[in-house]
């Protein structure tokens, strides 16, 4: 499943999320894949597109970064995926 991450900086301070980045990498368990991540120009948020089959994976990997990022979880669908659901609909 894809999920959009939604996390919030705390205080929009990057830094210490790029430090810890840096000097420990995201901390992903295994069976959890990052596929891309767009940050606002303000700091404010980033968005991160995640792949996993186990929810706890997320879980897992939000426990080691709640102390510097709010999540927000989203499951999400290809829209090519969703238009082929909803085609013989139409």
């Amino acid at each position: 499943m894809l999920f959009m991450v939604i996390e919030r900086f705390r205080n929009r301070d990057a830094k210490p999320i790029y430090r810890r980045l840096r000097e420990k990498g995201r901390g992903m368990p295994d069976g959890l894949k990052y596929v891309g991540s767009w940050i606002e120009a303000n700091f404010d948020r980033c968005f991160q597109l995640m792949e996993c089959d186990d929810a706890r994976l997320l879980q897992q990997w939000v426990a080691q970064w709640s102390d510097l990022v709010e999540f927000e979880i989203v499951p999400v669908v290809p829209s090519a995926e969703t238009r082929e659901t909803i085609e013989p609909l139409l």
